[in-house]
This record gives structure tokens, sequence and C-alpha cells, in this order.
């Protein structure tokens, strides 16, 4: 069989590997979410002890998700996809596979755990058993960098949201809280804009950046 038709049965198997992969993905990653909501608002009396997640929860924990993977997902396509190691569809394949796999039995079992550590080593592996395959360990170690700072960080920024909207009180602290962090999503959303990563450069050559070199126009080559 000829790399073409090979290359596009694999891509097809994609569309279904990547949709078991956002199936897995809600079925745990989005339930943690939905869980801390839901205890927020049982530790506030708003729900009796034992509640399940109010539908409206459940939604919005759902338009979230989709709303950040349709802002920020190129990036983590090109950073997983092109960074990590250079995926092939067989590849990609194999990658999505396994983390639904993972994903979902974890999910069966009652556990939680990270699509993002999952299917960052799922993509690893498939560059490891690829022969002749480049995996950029710097990325990975960055990458593990930023895992472990996560929690901590989040610990601190939401103390210190609890004592910023604390100390003003009522209402009115919270809407504070809430107006810094729309601000913030905002000016983190501008910042990524800034070259973006877009479905026209996500598979650029890598330089070591999750953002592309930007193209240089014909006359500014001929230079």
């Amino acid at each position: 069989m000829s790399d073409r038709p090979r290359e596009h049965g694999f891509r097809l198997g994609q569309i279904g590997s990547a949709s078991m992969v956002s199936l897995a993905h809600g079925t745990n990653d989005a339930q943690k979410t939905m869980g801390v909501i839901t205890l927020a608002l049982i530790a506030n009396g708003t729900l009796s002890p034992g509640a399940k997640a109010p539908d409206w929860v459940i939604l919005s924990c759902a338009l979230a998700i989709a709303l950040g993977t349709y802002a920020g997902g190129w990036r983590v396509i090109r950073a997983l996809g092109k960074g990590l190691v250079e995926i092939a569809p067989a590849q990609g394949m194999a990658a999505e596979s396994a983390s639904a796999a993972v994903i979902l039995c974890s999910t069966d079992f009652g556990y939680s755990l990270s699509t993002t550590h999952v299917a960052t080593g799922s993509i690893l592996g498939s560059g490891v058993g690829w022969k002749g395959a480049e995996v950029r360990w710097q990325l990975a170690r960055r990458m593990v960098t930023a895992w472990l700072f996560t929690l901590p960080a989040a610990a601190l920024v939401g103390a210190a949201a609890y004592w910023t909207a604390n100390g003003i009180g009522g209402t009115a602290g919270v809407v504070v809280v809430f107006v810094v962090l729309v601000v913030a999503s905002i000016g983190f959303f501008v910042a990524s804009r800034y070259p973006a990563v877009t479905p026209e450069n996500v598979n650029a050559a890598w330089t070591g950046s999750v953002v592309p070199e930007p193209v240089k126009a014909k006359d500014e080559v001929g230079s």
C-alpha cells in the first residue's frame, strides 16, 4: 500500500479517535470542575448537602471548555503535535486512541486524572516508539515544570480571591473578584493573538517556540 491511501485512512481514523478523546475529557476532567462549583454552592447553602450538579452548572462547564478549546486549541495542537514530536497520522491516531482508552477506564473506576498529562504521555510514547522520530525532551521538561507550579499557583490565586472578596464583603467583593478575573482572561487572550497560532501556520516548521515564525513576503525574501 502506498503512503497516500494509508495516511488518508489514518486521518479518517483520527476523526473517531479525536472524538473519543473529547468524550473522555468530558467524562473526567469536566466532572472535577462541576464538582468544585457544586461544592461551593453546597458550602454557601444554595444547595442541600448531597445535591447533584444543577443543569446550569453542567452547561456552563461544557460551554467554558468548548470556548477555551476554540480560543487556544491551535496552540495546544502545535505544542503537542509539533513541539514534542512530529506527529504523523498513524502516530496521532495511536496516541489519541491510547489517551481515550486510559481516560475512559479511569472514569469507569472513579479515578480522576489530567487529560493533558495522559495525552502528553501518549504522544511521547508514539514518538519514542517511532523509529527515527525526534523527541524534544527540553519542551517536555518545560511542560512538567509548569505542571509542578500549577497547583501551588492555583492555591495562591484562590487564597487571594477569597481574601479580596471577604475583605470587601458582600456581593461587592464577589463582583470585584469576578471583574478582575474577566479582565485577566481578556488580557491573556489578547496576548495569545500576537502572533496567533491558526490553521494556516499550525504545521509550520518547529523553531523552538509554540508561535511559528512569521512568513516573509516575497519582496523581503528577494531583498
